[in-house]
């Protein structure tokens, strides 16, 4: 029984314009040229806060103006990446979709019928660790698909051969059953 035999035929990867998120990205298009899948590549966003109308600021009205604008900007570059791609990665049917809310949840909530959700292992949070960033935690622990956290590219001297084995690639991740 194939992937789309079960309804999990496409990887989810999670997209934010990030070093990070275009390696995932790279991953995500490769596993799927190789299991014959689609990709669906997932851009979440905060709508704009409430907040600001506390400060004389207007509210801007939900039109889905700036779902569309995420939207098409992540496409762009999205197109942009795979143009640098080989043949195999830029066969593979891709859709961008922009969807409203935390990133974790939207990601969790996308994966839902997926074989495999990708995220990097940083996207554009301050916090410099190496540690798995907030969203990369929260979507191993909740998702309902095997997930694939691939690092960031890395520079070469902040390697050391001790610890580059465990550097070597993707921290392949799923439910635990």
């Amino acid at each position: 029984m194939d992937a789309t035999e079960n309804g999990r035929g496409t990887i989810v990867v999670g997209f934010d314009g990030s070093a990070c998120a275009e390696e995932a990205l790279r991953y995500a298009l490769d596993e799927a040229a190789r299991r014959g899948l689609g990709v669906r590549v997932v851009v979440a966003h905060e709508p704009p806060d409430a907040w600001m109308a506390d400060f004389g600021m207007p509210l801007l009205a939900d039109d889905g103006s700036l779902r569309r604008a995420v939207q098409d900007s992540a496409r762009a570059r999205v197109e942009e990446l795979r143009g640098g791609m080989d043949a195999a990665d830029k066969a593979v049917p891709v859709e961008v979709l922009a969807v409203s809310g935390s990133p974790a949840h939207v990601l969790v909530q996308e994966a839902e019928d997926a074989a495999l959700l990708v995220v990097g292992h940083r996207g554009r949070g301050g916090l410099r660790s190496r540690l798995l960033g907030s969203v990369g935690l929260a979507v191993v622990l909740r998702a309902p698909c095997p997930v694939t956290v691939v690092p960031p590219p890395r520079i070469a001297e902040e390697t050391t051969p001790q610890d580059a084995w465990a550097l070597a690639g993707p921290l392949a991740a799923g439910p635990l059953a």
